[in-house]
């Protein structure tokens, strides 16, 4: 991918003083279109050899566009923070909103291309990081996001004349350090790495593009033209272009599913409630507290399931066995203007816990598949997609050391209309009970069918869904209890004996 890169390309100082003030100009056009538009975001990754020009070219571009509107970010060896959650988080966290540009001086490629040039991640798991990149960079282009990849290259022989020309000069001497010509003694395995990278990266939605860094008039008029045409042709598509998806077919003939064969009427008595209650709340306790847990593993529980169902209580359950300062409790209503600007499981990134620490979701990623469904909220490209897109969540929070646990409590749709009907004459309940969930009462068969494809294409061997029936109150939330606890101590003791 680099032999046009080693061409020798340059600009002479007299055309790059003519074509600049023209090319600054488009560049605030495009700018301030894509701002006002806000239906964009543009996300610029700067990679490349040591010496080639990508602070100079981030530089550049802070003066040639409006720096309100710009933001960088550069990531070096993560923190302590960053540690303690998947490896997408930070990177998830610096994404820009719809409208704006972010520049990324370093990005989720550094650490994969480094750690395998120093024999510290083997072939085999840089690809499966590989593929877990290009499924984040095809969801955010199907958000809707411009991602432009630069790679500036420089030759062996040019990357130790730019160095030398870099530490020769007083202004820029202090950009070389030792570390430098130390990386230039691994430039051969830096190729070979970052070609395969390179390679299979460089995909429909998110080319590579890579450009000679040797001469600095051409390596930045290159990279201004590439974003101006790049920004210029997004921002003319009147419609987002998304990946093809298949529709979701059901053959439920006879007429049972998931949830018509679930048994909603178990019942506990009220005194095996109060046992069973006191004896889940002191395991989940214990196993909350243990140092594996603590200095392993974070757990993240889903609470999702059809109104009133019991939700709210069985989470008060849940948290009572916990220490306050050990969980977090997220309510999930509709977006704001600023999770909005975002996509769609940027507002769910930002809550993932770190070691050791609990977050709890009242509501979750799932309503794309169920509300925005039903009620076209999302168009049926954007929750067809979803489906692989939640699962490629879930499974890098399993893969970081999150236990995700999720639940659907059901109940009938008589019990349904019972506890509306309590709630609407119990003023301390009222509050509880709105004209949205009568609506929605109207589309139970529509969210009947959203739930049962939700759990078979979603319901994975990593992270099951565990269906609640909840028709009676006392015996769901012992089964969540139960459900958690067994849980834990599957991850626990599972992790104790690959240690032995």
């Amino acid at each position: 991918m680099f032999e046009t890169a080693e061409l020798g390309h340059k600009i002479d100082k007299k055309t790059y003083r003519e074509l600049v003030p023209q090319l600054r100009a488009d560049l605030l056009d495009a700018q301030y279109d894509l701002k006002e538009s806000a239906r964009h975001p543009v996300i610029i990754l700067i990679s490349g050899h040591d010496g080639a020009g990508k602070g100079e070219t981030i530089n550049l571009l802070y003066e040639w566009m409006d720096p309100r509107y710009l933001s960088t970010l550069a990531f070096s060896a993560p923190t302590d923070e960053e540690r303690m959650r998947p490896f997408m988080w930070r990177y998830w966290r610096a994404l820009p909103p719809k409208g704006r540009i972010g520049i990324f001086a370093g990005s989720w490629y550094s650490i994969p291309i480094q750690a395998s040039i120093e024999g510290q991640m083997s072939r085999a798991e840089l690809d499966q990081r590989i593929d877990q990149i290009n499924r984040f960079e095809q969801m955010l282009v199907n958000e809707g996001a411009l991602i432009l990849k630069f790679w500036f290259y420089l030759s062996k022989k040019a990357q130790k004349r730019r160095l030398k020309a870099l530490e020769k000069d007083p202004r820029t001497a202090w950009r070389v350090t030792q570390w430098n010509w130390e990386r230039l003694k691994t430039y051969d395995r830096l190729i070979e790495v970052a070609g395969h990278v390179l390679r299979t990266t460089n995909t429909p939605w998110a080319p590579w593009i890579v450009i000679e860094g040797e001469d600095d008039h051409y390596r930045a008029i290159a990279t201004g033209k590439t974003i101006l045409d790049a920004m210029r042709t997004k921002l003319s598509q009147s419609e987002k272009l998304t990946t093809p998806v298949a529709p979701v077919l059901r053959y439920d003939i006879d007429g049972r599913d998931v949830l018509t064969e679930l048994d909603l009427s178990k019942k506990l008595s009220a005194k095996d409630y109060e046992d069973q209650l006191a004896r889940w709340q002191g395991r989940l306790a214990e196993l909350i507290r243990r140092p594996r847990f603590k200095k392993h593993h974070a757990l993240v529980c889903v609470f999702e399931g059809v109104d009133a169902a019991g939700k709210g209580g069985a989470i008060r359950r849940v948290a009572a066995a916990m220490d306050a300062r050990d969980y977090q409790i997220v309510p999930i209503a509709a977006p704001s203007d600023e999770e909005r600007a975002q996509p769609y499981l940027w507002r769910f990134w930002r809550h993932v816990p770190r070691i050791g620490r609990v977050t709890i979701f009242d509501r979750s990623w799932y309503g794309r598949v169920l509300v925005e469904r039903v009620e076209g909220f999302c168009s049926e490209a954007d929750w067809l997609r979803a489906y692989a897109e939640i699962n490629d969540f879930e499974h890098e929070l399993v893969s970081a050391g999150v236990i995700v646990v999720k639940f659907w409590l059901h109940i009938s749709k008589d019990e349904q209309l019972a506890r509306f009907q309590a709630r609407a004459e119990t003023p301390y309940k009222r509050f509880k009970i709105t004209d949205e969930d009568w609506r929605n009462r109207e589309k139970w068969d529509a969210y009947h069918r959203a739930v049962c494809d939700m759990i078979e294409r979603t319901s994975t061997g990593a992270v099951p869904w565990t269906l609640v029936p909840s028709n009676d109150k006392r015996y769901s939330r012992v089964m969540v209890l139960q459900t958690l606890c067994k849980r834990l101590e599957a991850a626990l003791d599972g992790r104790a004996r690959n240690k032995r």
